[in-house]
């Protein structure tokens, strides 16, 4: 009984010890409601989808997530270009079906990270271990992840010789 009480009391507070007491993921969401609504506002404010496939058990998601929260120039560039949504991965769902989708990211490990442009294709998988620096993640890997998965660094205008 007391290995079990450890155990709800250790999940209950990981996402503490990662910085943030707030729930990123939410097990009973309908990923594909929701993904119709992002795509609609992503056509709209002209954005690319960042998915961040995770779940609350994940200390590195919630790390992931407060480093870009923390960072004003690294919270402008994704809020600029992106919309954000934490895709669960948990016992309680595993959103198989919608991960299948995606190409199985979750070979990566998590959190692992998918942008969709505004049509809902995957542009990119991010293996976010490449992201880290210690026990943290590197500024300058982030901010190029940012702006070579935005919408201006896919127009064709820059491309041409």
């Amino acid at each position: 009984m007391k290995y079990i009480l450890f155990l709800v009391l250790l999940f209950a507070i990981l996402p503490a010890f990662a910085g943030d007491t707030t729930k990123l993921y939410n097990p009973y969401a309908d990923v594909e409601k929701d993904m119709a609504d992002l795509l609609i506002q992503a056509k709209k404010e002209n954005k690319h989808i960042m998915i961040q496939v995770g779940g609350n058990w994940c200390i590195w998601c919630y790390r992931f997530n407060r480093f870009v929260e923390m960072d004003k120039e690294l919270k402008t560039l994704q809020g600029n270009n992106f919309l954000v949504y934490h895709l669960n991965y948990s016992p309680e769902n595993k959103n198989e079906a919608y991960l299948k989708k995606l190409g199985f990211p979750q070979r990566f490990g998590f959190p692992v990270i998918v942008i969709l442009d505004a049509d809902g294709h995957r542009l990119h998988t991010q293996d976010s271990t490449l992201l880290e620096q210690g026990n943290t993640y590197s500024t300058s890997k982030v901010k190029s992840f940012f702006i070579n998965w935005s919408p201006n660094a896919l127009k064709d205008i820059y491309y041409k010789e």
